[in-house]
Protein backbone atom coordinates (compact mmCIF):
# COMPACT_ATOMS: atom_id res chain seq x y z
CA UNK A 1 0.00 0.00 0.00
CA UNK A 2 1.31 3.41 -0.66
CA UNK A 3 0.63 6.42 1.56
CA UNK A 4 0.82 9.63 0.93
CA UNK A 5 2.43 12.15 3.62
CA UNK A 6 -0.21 14.85 4.90
CA UNK A 7 0.86 18.56 4.57
CA UNK A 8 0.23 21.43 6.50
CA UNK A 9 1.07 25.32 6.54
CA UNK A 10 0.01 26.95 9.38
CA UNK A 11 -0.21 31.19 9.67
CA UNK A 12 -1.08 32.88 13.14
CA UNK A 13 -1.96 36.54 12.71
CA UNK A 14 -4.17 39.69 13.78
CA UNK A 15 -7.81 39.33 11.82
CA UNK A 16 -7.21 42.72 9.90
CA UNK A 17 -8.35 43.67 6.78
CA UNK A 18 -4.10 44.62 5.37
CA UNK A 19 -3.72 40.90 6.85
CA UNK A 20 -6.31 39.16 5.26
CA UNK A 21 -5.24 40.51 1.94
CA UNK A 22 -1.48 38.87 2.90
CA UNK A 23 -3.15 35.15 3.88
CA UNK A 24 -5.11 35.11 0.56
CA UNK A 25 -1.59 35.14 -0.92
CA UNK A 26 -0.12 32.63 1.33
CA UNK A 27 -2.38 30.21 1.05
CA UNK A 28 -2.64 30.39 -2.69
CA UNK A 29 1.07 30.34 -3.17
CA UNK A 30 1.00 27.18 -0.77
CA UNK A 31 -1.47 25.63 -3.55
CA UNK A 32 0.34 26.00 -5.91
CA UNK A 33 3.61 24.45 -4.59
CA UNK A 34 1.33 21.86 -3.46
CA UNK A 35 -0.06 21.29 -7.09
CA UNK A 36 -3.43 22.14 -6.46
CA UNK A 37 -4.04 25.66 -8.69
CA UNK A 38 -7.12 24.30 -8.85
CA UNK A 39 -8.24 25.40 -5.66
CA UNK A 40 -6.44 28.42 -5.13
CA UNK A 41 -10.02 30.48 -6.08
CA UNK A 42 -12.44 28.68 -3.74
CA UNK A 43 -9.59 28.76 -0.75
CA UNK A 44 -8.96 31.93 -1.17
CA UNK A 45 -12.32 32.82 -0.65
CA UNK A 46 -13.49 30.97 1.88
CA UNK A 47 -10.20 31.97 4.29
CA UNK A 48 -11.44 35.72 3.38
CA UNK A 49 -14.55 34.99 4.84
CA UNK A 50 -13.55 33.07 8.02
CA UNK A 51 -10.91 36.06 8.71
CA UNK A 52 -13.70 38.42 7.63
CA UNK A 53 -15.79 36.70 10.32
CA UNK A 54 -13.14 36.98 12.87
CA UNK A 55 -11.90 40.78 11.99
CA UNK A 56 -15.58 41.69 12.48
CA UNK A 57 -17.31 39.41 14.89
CA UNK A 58 -14.50 37.60 17.51
CA UNK A 59 -13.85 39.05 21.36
CA UNK A 60 -11.63 39.45 23.43
CA UNK A 61 -9.14 39.65 20.40
CA UNK A 62 -8.29 39.25 17.12
CA UNK A 63 -5.62 36.83 17.04
CA UNK A 64 -6.16 33.76 15.33
CA UNK A 65 -4.41 30.90 13.55
CA UNK A 66 -5.29 29.79 9.98
CA UNK A 67 -3.97 26.28 9.28
CA UNK A 68 -4.50 24.26 5.95
CA UNK A 69 -3.90 20.76 5.90
CA UNK A 70 -3.78 18.05 2.61
CA UNK A 71 -4.03 14.59 3.48
CA UNK A 72 -4.85 12.19 0.69
CA UNK A 73 -7.63 13.65 -1.59
CA UNK A 74 -8.98 16.40 0.97
CA UNK A 75 -7.81 19.79 1.59
CA UNK A 76 -8.89 21.04 5.20
CA UNK A 77 -8.90 24.94 5.62
CA UNK A 78 -9.61 25.81 9.28
CA UNK A 79 -9.63 29.61 11.23
CA UNK A 80 -9.21 29.14 15.13
CA UNK A 81 -9.60 32.10 17.15
CA UNK A 82 -10.40 33.26 20.82
CA UNK A 83 -13.95 33.61 20.82
CA UNK A 84 -15.75 30.26 22.28
CA UNK A 85 -19.12 31.89 20.80
CA UNK A 86 -20.23 29.79 18.08
CA UNK A 87 -21.52 31.48 14.56
CA UNK A 88 -25.17 32.27 13.93
CA UNK A 89 -26.43 30.93 10.77
CA UNK A 90 -29.25 33.19 9.47
CA UNK A 91 -30.87 32.61 6.44
CA UNK A 92 -29.61 36.40 5.03
CA UNK A 93 -32.35 37.87 2.37
CA UNK A 94 -31.49 37.49 -1.41
CA UNK A 95 -30.37 41.05 -1.33
CA UNK A 96 -28.04 41.34 1.65
CA UNK A 97 -25.19 42.91 1.79
CA UNK A 98 -23.63 40.65 5.06
CA UNK A 99 -24.33 37.86 6.46
CA UNK A 100 -23.68 35.42 4.22
CA UNK A 101 -20.27 34.18 4.55
CA UNK A 102 -20.84 30.97 6.08
CA UNK A 103 -23.47 30.27 3.41
CA UNK A 104 -20.80 31.56 0.93
CA UNK A 105 -18.04 28.76 2.30
CA UNK A 106 -21.25 25.90 2.90
CA UNK A 107 -22.03 26.63 -1.27
CA UNK A 108 -18.65 26.17 -2.66
CA UNK A 109 -16.90 23.57 -0.16
CA UNK A 110 -17.74 19.71 0.02
CA UNK A 111 -18.40 19.75 4.02
CA UNK A 112 -17.94 22.63 7.01
CA UNK A 113 -18.47 23.12 9.92
CA UNK A 114 -18.07 24.54 13.77
CA UNK A 115 -16.46 22.74 16.59
CA UNK A 116 -15.18 24.05 20.11
CA UNK A 117 -11.38 24.68 20.59
CA UNK A 118 -10.95 23.91 24.93
CA UNK A 119 -12.77 26.44 26.44
CA UNK A 120 -11.39 29.95 25.35
CA UNK A 121 -12.07 29.29 21.32
CA UNK A 122 -13.50 27.70 18.29
CA UNK A 123 -12.43 26.56 15.02
CA UNK A 124 -14.30 27.27 11.81
CA UNK A 125 -13.52 24.80 9.02
CA UNK A 126 -13.96 23.78 5.52
CA UNK A 127 -12.94 20.95 2.87
CA UNK A 128 -12.39 20.82 -0.81
CA UNK A 129 -11.64 17.27 -2.78
CA UNK A 130 -8.60 17.24 -4.35
CA UNK A 131 -9.63 15.91 -7.15
CA UNK A 132 -12.44 17.10 -9.55
CA UNK A 133 -14.90 14.30 -10.73
CA UNK A 134 -14.18 12.97 -14.46
CA UNK A 135 -15.99 15.53 -16.88
CA UNK A 136 -16.78 13.37 -20.63
CA UNK A 137 -14.85 15.63 -23.15
CA UNK A 138 -17.72 17.52 -25.24
CA UNK A 139 -18.16 16.36 -29.03
CA UNK A 140 -15.94 18.26 -31.51
CA UNK A 141 -17.17 20.43 -33.82
CA UNK A 142 -16.24 21.06 -37.42
CA UNK A 143 -14.06 24.23 -37.18
CA UNK A 144 -15.57 27.29 -39.38
CA UNK A 145 -12.76 29.45 -40.76
CA UNK A 146 -12.20 33.05 -38.89
CA UNK A 147 -11.53 36.02 -40.70
CA UNK A 148 -9.07 37.97 -38.99
CA UNK A 149 -9.80 41.98 -39.07
CA UNK A 150 -6.56 44.20 -38.61
CA UNK A 151 -6.90 46.12 -35.34
CA UNK A 152 -7.41 49.47 -36.40
CA UNK A 153 -5.15 51.89 -34.74
CA UNK A 154 -6.36 55.61 -33.14
CA UNK A 155 -4.68 58.62 -33.28
CA UNK A 156 -3.98 60.18 -29.84
CA UNK A 157 -6.42 62.93 -29.97
CA UNK A 158 -9.42 60.74 -30.74
CA UNK A 159 -8.66 59.03 -27.66
CA UNK A 160 -9.19 62.68 -26.42
CA UNK A 161 -12.41 63.12 -28.22
CA UNK A 162 -13.12 59.61 -26.62
CA UNK A 163 -12.98 60.54 -22.91
CA UNK A 164 -15.02 63.84 -24.32
CA UNK A 165 -17.59 61.51 -25.11
CA UNK A 166 -17.13 61.43 -28.32
CA UNK A 167 -16.75 58.17 -30.41
CA UNK A 168 -13.61 57.68 -32.56
CA UNK A 169 -16.04 57.49 -35.57
CA UNK A 170 -17.74 60.88 -34.51
CA UNK A 171 -14.25 62.60 -34.03
CA UNK A 172 -12.43 64.39 -36.54
CA UNK A 173 -10.83 62.27 -39.37
CA UNK A 174 -7.41 62.49 -38.21
CA UNK A 175 -3.88 60.14 -39.44
CA UNK A 176 -3.57 56.69 -38.10
CA UNK A 177 -0.78 56.53 -35.66
CA UNK A 178 2.81 54.79 -36.80
CA UNK A 179 3.19 51.80 -35.34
Amino acid sequence: MISYPSRHCTVELQALPSRIGQVRRIVSAQLRYWHLDALIDRASLGVTELLSNVHRHAQPDKTCTVEIELLLDRLTVSVRDHDPRMPVVDDAEPLATCGRGLAMVAAMSESWGVRPDGESGKVVWFTLPTSAPAVAAPPRRARRAVQEKPARRFAVAEVAHAADGLRPEHAPARSAVAG
